[in-house]
């Protein structure tokens, strides 16, 4: 069964930076996309951004230019660099696996984590 674990969240002031990973278990993750996810209070679970299994990669607007998706197969883990945090980027955060970015996510989450921008 596909497992995730999602970690690196935490406090930190708009402007700031975090490094999150995804740890996937239970399947090999070079032949799936795998997408991050986040859900703020209130809202629904809106997409992030996407990593395919060929390296092409997918992000939101809202992050452009601010988040970075990279995957290192050998380590069966996803990584997702935030810098210059906004306090709207406050969410708990997500990762799961795809067929591809163009398809809707696998139904496998993880606990997710937290993620809280402000001063």
């Amino acid at each position: 069964q596909l497992q995730f674990v999602e970690s690196g969240g935490g406090l930190v002031q708009p402007g700031g930076s975090l490094r999150l990973s995804c740890a996937a278990s239970g399947f090999t993750m070079d032949s799936y996309a795998i997408g991050w996810f986040r859900q703020a209070p209130g809202k629904e679970r809106e997409g992030v951004s996407c990593i395919h299994s060929s390296g092409l990669r997918t992000i939101a607007d809202s992050v452009k230019g601010r988040f970075t998706i990279s995957r290192d197969n050998a380590k069966n883990t996803v990584y997702l660099q935030m810098n210059s945090l906004k306090p709207e980027d406050t969410a708990v955060y997500y990762c799961t696996a795809r067929r591809t970015c163009r398809t809707p996510p696998l139904d496998y989450w993880g606990q997710g984590t937290q993620v809280t921008v402000s001063s």
